[in-house]
């Protein structure tokens, strides 16, 4: 049986995933929130923005954690092709989510679709990351603590989708990310410690590209898409100042007559 390390990098993984996770989830539900006070394309445009933000910062917070993850007696690989598709599946399932949310008139019945295909659709992204793993021997599940995680993600979904159809002030969005945040790396490191691993010695190469090939330079870039999409939703104004900003407009121009 091989020890596993979750955090071999320290504090640094652990801590560097949450932020991810939360930098996600409050520029989703920043979205959302502009999303509902819109119609037509824009709408649309900012329900997109929405869950490329959360299915990014979902992924990204997976995958960062996954850095500091190591196996004593064997090195680890990670399938691309595979691991791109988790990333794809992390978009979908959100997308699904938060479009059921933004376009549905009975949004009680939307949040409970919207939540349970989001989770189930967070853990399988997990799941499918997991299943890129390449490293010299065979990877365990323990049931119980895998059907845990899989009520932990469906509940943070949930309440993400919760919040975004009821939190308005920039206050309460914060505090909500940062909760989001949590309950989405509770569903990382629940699954994880429900993983053990039987290693088979071998000085064969492994298939696959290691994290720091790979998954790290892909992370910096989505975590970079996160935080300039971050400044770009800043910069934006919302629905009120453009209201405000147009009733002024009027003003000057009937003075001006």
């Amino acid at each position: 049986m091989g020890h596993l390390d979750h955090a071999a990098f320290g504090w640094l993984t652990p801590v560097l995933s949450y932020v991810m996770a939360c930098i996600g989830a409050a520029l989703g539900l920043r979205c959302t929130m502009r999303a509902l006070g819109t119609t037509g394309r824009t709408r649309r445009n900012w329900l997109l923005t929405a869950a490329s933000a959360i299915g990014t910062g979902i992924w990204t917070m997976h995958f960062v954690a996954m850095l500091g993850f190591a196996v004593s007696g064997t090195d680890i690989r990670y399938d691309v092709p595979l691991t791109v598709l988790s990333l794809l599946v992390a978009m979908a399932v959100v997308s699904a989510g938060v479009f059921a949310v933004g376009y549905s008139r009975d949004r009680t019945r939307a949040l409970f679709i919207g939540g349970l295909t989001t989770g189930l659709g967070v853990a399988s992204m997990h799941y499918l990351g997991m299943a890129a793993v390449r490293l010299h021997g065979d990877v365990h599940y323990e049931p119980v603590r895998v059907a845990l995680s899989v009520v932990i993600a469906v509940v943070a979904a949930t309440a993400a989708l919760w919040a975004a159809l009821n939190i308005k002030s920039p206050l309460a969005v914060t505090v909500a990310s940062l909760v989001m945040g949590a309950a989405v790396s509770s569903m990382h490191y629940t699954a994880m410690f429900a993983v053990s691993v039987h290693v088979t010695p071998s000085g064969a190469p492994l298939p696959g590209a290691t994290a720091m090939q790979f998954i790290f330079p892909l992370a910096v870039g989505l975590g970079s898409y996160l935080f300039l999409t971050s400044a770009f939703v800043a910069l934006s104004p919302t629905t009120g100042e453009r209201e405000a900003s147009a009733s002024a407009q009027r003003q000057v121009q009937s003075l001006a007559r």
